[in-house]
């Protein structure tokens, strides 16, 4: 008689489970109805942009039905899990959608690599070749600088959705009642010195209650903003690595000295948080950084403030220099699936999804609807004359916010897209960590002591960054290619 089969001999009771519920499922995958999209897939992330297109879709779906093309489906998918996605499509080979909007923080994670394993078209000759109006390339009809942080190595990967150029909020009641003139300003060293009487104790305890700036030190947003305002960054236009740069270091260092000691003119009071709302509501923040996007969510969340603020051009870092810089951004890409490597891809679907871009990305509805619904204003230069930028804004005190920011439009500085470029702007926020760790531990409260500071903390994340980007054998392989060009160009002129 041979041995008796015992189930849980081989597998647990649990594990049977885990088997037979594995079994099953597989059977309804292979079983079950799926419904399927018909039409052209967009995905974005943002529930605004999201409900906006499907407005502006309508028409478009109308035109479609009559001409017998194919209907635009748009999915607002979250943050996080669109880039996941995306991403995993592009790596393996599986469905994504025919057009997919990208936010500025992601898309060094989508042009690494060699260009040609760029999971979107390069649409940078259709740019160039096709006209927005007669005689004039869709590319020389947008805002320039707007290209910046969708550009590789000379390739433009999608279409820009905005500029978000930035300015200076500040509590127009405020200094306005203390009899300041904003027009005087030019430099932040000027806002420092012309401001700093605001600055005071409210309520008689002893302590400061009002500052004149939200910008502390662990604000990464703000912290890109102005090193870029500077003429800093993580790479320039060329990738060389500006991490170390003297432009970094002196920002660095001013913003410690905000946050610290004798100095001190910032609180931490951050965007969407309750707590920042409150400090600003109260009058205990008297000027905050603010691109076009974020003059939106002022209006939204802090209603309070209605009639009470005004916006001014960023202070420069030096006399004539710049003033303004840009803080986030949006593009419209077409992944290659679209086009060719998949079930549903061809030339017609490609050009359907480029059709759709157009419409959209192109059209003087959405700059309409972005600037009046969030104050995004359009890169598209085309529609800088319309009524709609010019009008009054109550809750900026009637100021014409939209032609202020499209004065400082194409003064925007250039943002990379550098595949290290996060990994550079992690490093140079740990260095700004340290650099005030370090001025608070041992008293550091000179401008000078803290920018010499700041070199030797950015020097050191420098080499972290080159360490790095050393391992990468693409960025390798291109570099010998060009060195070996170099020299053949070195030696034919010396023939």
């Amino acid at each position: 008689m041979g041995p008796t089969f015992r189930p849980f001999d081989i597998l647990s009771l649990g594990g049977w489970i885990i088997l037979a519920l594995a079994l099953v499922s597989s059977i309804a995958v292979a079983v079950w109805p799926v419904s399927k999209v018909e039409g052209l897939e967009y995905w974005t992330f943002s529930k605004n942009h999201g409900l906006l297109y499907q407005q502006l879709s309508v028409d478009y779906n109308a035109k479609a039905e009559a001409e017998g093309r194919e209907p635009l489906n748009v999915f607002v998918i979250e943050f996080a899990a669109l880039t996941r996605r995306t991403l995993s499509g592009f790596w393996s080979g599986t469905p994504v959608a025919d057009l997919v909007e990208v936010e500025r923080r992601t898309m060094p994670g989508f042009v690494k690599g060699p260009l040609k394993d760029v999971g979107f078209v390069d649409l940078t000759d259709r740019l160039h070749s096709e006209e927005l109006t007669p005689g004039v390339s869709i590319y020389d009809s947008i805002n320039a600088p707007s290209f910046g942080p969708w550009t590789s190595r000379g390739r433009i990967f999608g279409m820009p959705h905005d500029v978000h150029p930035v300015m200076l909020v500040y509590r127009a009641d405020i200094v306005e009642a203390a009899g300041i003139d904003v027009n005087d300003i030019e430099t932040w060293d000027d806002f420092e010195r012309i401001m700093g009487p605001l600055q005071t104790d409210l309520d008689g305890d002893g302590t400061i209650d009002r500052w004149l700036l939200d910008n502390w030190y662990i604000n990464t947003d703000n912290l890109e903003s102005l090193i870029l305002q500077a003429g800093g960054g993580t790479f320039d236009i060329d990738d060389k690595l500006l991490v170390d740069s003297d432009a970094n270091a002196m920002v660095l260092a001013r913003m410690v000295s905000w946050c610290i000691g004798d100095s001190r003119i910032s609180v931490d009071a951050p965007n969407f948080s309750a707590s920042g709302n409150q400090l600003k509501i109260e009058g205990n923040v008297v000027a905050a950084v603010m691109p076009d996007w974020l003059a939106g969510v002022w209006q939204r969340d802090l209603p309070q403030l209605s009639g009470k603020v005004k916006l001014m051009p960023l202070p420069a870092w030096e006399r004539g220099g710049r003033r303004t810089t840009v803080q986030g951004g949006t593009m419209l890409g077409i992944p290659k699936s679209t086009l060719e490597g998949s079930a549903k891809g061809s030339p017609e679907r490609f050009e359907a999804a480029w059709d759709v871009a157009k419409h959209l990305y192109l059209s003087r509805e959405l700059a309409e609807e972005i600037f009046t619904s969030n104050c995004i204003i359009s890169p598209v230069k085309a529609f800088w004359g319309e009524d709609f930028y010019k009008t009054p804004s109550p809750y900026f005190m009637n100021q014409q916010i939209g032609t202020a920011y499209l004065g400082l439009a194409p003064d925007v500085p250039f943002r990379s897209s550098n595949t290290y470029h996060t990994f550079a702007l992690i490093r140079i926020a740990q260095a700004m960590a340290e650099l005030y760790s370090q001025a608070v531990a041992e008293g550091i409260d000179t401008l000078p002591g803290l920018e010499e500071r700041a070199r030797k903390l950015l020097a050191i994340e420098a080499d972290l960054v080159r360490d790095e980007m050393s391992h990468n054998v693409f960025l390798q392989r291109d570099k010998l290619k060009e060195e070996k060009a170099a020299s053949e160009r070195l030696e034919g002129a010396t023939r």
